[in-house]
């Protein structure tokens, strides 16, 4: 139907810069003289449609064209208008107050700004975070590196990076990139980076490698854990893992589970104290007795 490959071309043109006639009339099955009759319609439509002539031409969207709100239907909107209020709470306010105005300037929208879903990514550290974001965010688009310095677990160390996108995973908030120290692709911690820096030098967009673009690609659950939890402490055991991560016997709640950061684990299991026992694996029993001895030779 000509009007599902108008909307299909409409829809080409508002993912990329630039498309050809042949390759619209490849993608639809037509003949490029169909893609001029719909380019005409579209621009009859109102939607300023712009052919460029010459080597690197093409077909594109006029830059200053506004989308309007009747393209999306009520439930596309209402996604875009939680994302961007989650995005707001750890990004400067001024661009995503002004987008969020624009989907709902007339009084006629499809959709309330009333966005039943409420999106939170910031944490106690939105002071710190949301200018480290910012900066991130401008490095990437300006293709510059940035320099900071970096705190773990084997210590501290200056890196300087090729930035390429700020990703919330996990329940944190990193940065992906080339680190030029290690020569290889690498994802850090917003939190343990501080001192960030912008520098001058630009540099060349690398391809980056199918896997490492799987940011979790690394963890595998092939460590078990075995433990008994008393039953008091069910709602974090679901809460943490689901229903399905024990079962209820008359001592308490045999839990197993997968997982890969020992150290993580080790600091989950000794917050619940005295509500758990763990049997597997040795080492991670071993760590809790020894850090349970230390504990109780400080207090006597």
């Amino acid at each position: 139907m000509k009007l599902d490959r108008l909307l299909g071309i409409l829809t080409f043109l508002l993912q990329k810069d630039r498309v050809t006639a042949p390759f619209l009339a490849e993608k639809f099955e037509v003949n490029r003289r169909t893609i001029g009759r719909d380019i005409d319609a579209l621009c009859q439509a109102g939607i300023p449609v712009v052919t460029h002539q010459g080597t690197g031409g093409g077909i594109s969207i006029a830059e200053c064209f506004k989308l309007d709100k009747s393209v999306l239907t009520a439930g596309e909107l209402s996604g875009i208008i939680a994302a961007l209020k989650g995005i707001g709470s750890v990004s400067e306010q001024t661009q995503i107050e002004r987008t969020l105005d624009k989907l709902g300037a007339n009084s006629d929208a499809v959709v309330s700004l009333h966005e039943p879903v409420v999106i939170d990514l910031a944490s106690h550290y939105k002071g710190q975070l949301t200018p480290k974001i910012e900066t991130i965010k401008q490095a990437i688009l300006d293709n510059r590196l940035i320099d900071f310095d970096y705190f773990y677990e084997k210590g501290e160390s200056k890196r300087r990076i090729e930035p390429y996108f700020v990703i919330f995973q996990w329940t944190s908030w990193y940065v992906f990139g080339f680190c030029l120290e290690r020569m290889d692709w690498r994802l850090f911690k917003l939190n343990r980076l501080w001192n960030l820096v912008t520098c001058d030098k630009r540099f060349s967009v690398r391809d980056i490698p199918p896997e490492k673009r799987d940011f979790g690609g690394h963890l595998t659950d092939d460590i078990k854990l075995v433990a008994l939890f008393d039953k008091s402490v069910k709602h974090i055991l679901i809460e943490t893992y689901g229903l399905d991560c024990y079962y209820e016997a008359a001592e308490g709640l045999y839990f197993e589970v997968g997982f890969t950061n020992k150290d993580y684990m080790v600091s989950w299991l000794l917050g619940f104290g005295s509500n758990v026992k763990v049997f597997e694996p040795a080492d991670i029993v071993n760590e809790i007795q020894n850090t349970a001895k230390n504990i109780l030779s400080r207090y006597s």
